[in-house]
């Protein structure tokens, strides 16, 4: 087993963030080989330093951090942990980071100078130590063709059925983390506006951030997508994102499913989460449930999806072959919750065929 400590290097314009950032991850399972003042400065460090992950800044003069990520992503492919202020601006870039092919996000708690980075040093230490075994994916454009599956490797596919019983869904529930947004995007646009489903979503972001991932897919595909508001009712054609920093549940109520959302504690360190979701959602739906679980880091949504499966729904997981992390589904699979399991490029179409707007592929 590697032992070597993840190399990283720090992409700031700031020398106080510089010095700050190399702090925190000074330390065990973590080496910084060098900084970098802006983008320009990092594409020439990434080549002569040959770092595992790097810490890009998201606004920076000279070359930005989307500019920087774009030109590393193109002669030097390596996982890259975006550095984000909490801005309209920032959140937008950053997006656009995570479908450019950036691993994962850790957000400055107050603004470009952050005084108070001790506050995510932990989860900045996770976030690049994950990063380092993360399976990165080069950026492409979203297709509605078919992506082939790459072979199984023995015992980790759920094989799916060649004839599925016909069965009535009334709600679609989906969970993802680290790698998400991408995957949202190349599941979410290319579902058909005859999908007869509601969707309603889990994805870890923080507050300010999940409002610009709902405008992004919005404008991606047929379906409407937005920010989920409390009682807004779910309905065939709307993609309900659950707020950063807030738990969205389902709830019937005089017929309709509407959305509830809260401020209780975290659960598992994850606020909104995706097993608050999936409870939820066994209980208002039941059997009629659709689930998918989706790439990300830790086991957030297996519970859920247990109870979702006593009830009698049905789970879709994103395969290993394609998860930027194989977390969330690897853990709903050991716990024997999932029913079919695809790469991504193959989720969209089975979720049409699973509710009877495409004919089965097979």
């Amino acid at each position: 087993m590697d032992s070597r400590p993840v190399r990283v290097l720090i992409v700031d314009d700031s020398a106080f963030m510089r010095k700050i950032l190399a702090d925190i991850l000074s330390g065990p399972g973590l080496e910084v080989v060098g900084t970098a003042r802006d983008g320009e400065d990092a594409l020439r460090k990434v080549e002569s330093l040959r770092p595992d992950v790097v810490t890009l800044d998201v606004e920076m003069p000279r070359m930005g951090g989307l500019a920087a990520l774009e030109a590393i992503m193109k002669s030097h492919p390596l996982p890259v942990v975006m550095v984000s202020s909490k801005t309209a601006r920032g959140a937008d870039v950053t997006l656009q980071a995570l479908t450019a092919g950036a691993v994962d996000f850790i957000q400055k708690p107050s603004g470009a100078i952050s005084l108070d980075m001790n506050r995510v040093a932990d989860e900045l230490r996770t976030k690049v130590l994950e990063a380092s075994r993360a399976r990165l994916r080069l950026p492409a454009p979203p297709s509605r063709g078919r992506v082939p599956a790459a072979p199984p490797a023995a015992g980790t596919l759920v094989e799916a059925p060649r004839k599925r019983e016909a069965r009535r869904f009334e709600l679609l529930a989906v969970a993802a983390s680290t790698g998400g947004p991408r995957a949202l995007q190349e599941v979410i646009p290319l579902l058909s506006g005859s999908f007869p489903l509601p969707v309603a979503v889990v994805q870890h972001m923080p507050e300010g951030f999940t409002a610009s991932l709902a405008q992004r897919l919005d404008g991606l595909g047929p379906l409407h997508v937005v920010e989920a508001s409390e009682g807004l009712v779910l309905k065939a054609g709307l993609v309900a994102i659950a707020p950063g920093g807030r738990h969205l549940s389902v709830e019937r109520s005089q017929g309709q499913l509407v959305c509830r959302l809260s401020d209780t504690p975290p659960l598992r360190s994850v606020r909104p989460s995706a097993d608050i979701l999936f409870l939820s959602v066994a209980d208002a739906v039941g059997p009629a449930a659709l689930g998918l679980i989706l790439t990300g880091m830790g086991r957030d949504g297996t519970d859920g999806a247990k109870a979702m499966k006593a009830k009698g729904a049905y789970v879709v997981a994103e395969s290993a072959e394609t998860c930027v992390v194989y977390g969330m589904p690897r853990s709903a699979v050991e716990a024997g919750v999932v029913d079919e399991q695809h790469p991504l490029g193959e989720i969209s179409p089975v979720l049409e065929q699973l509710v009877g707007t495409r004919d089965f592929y097979r």
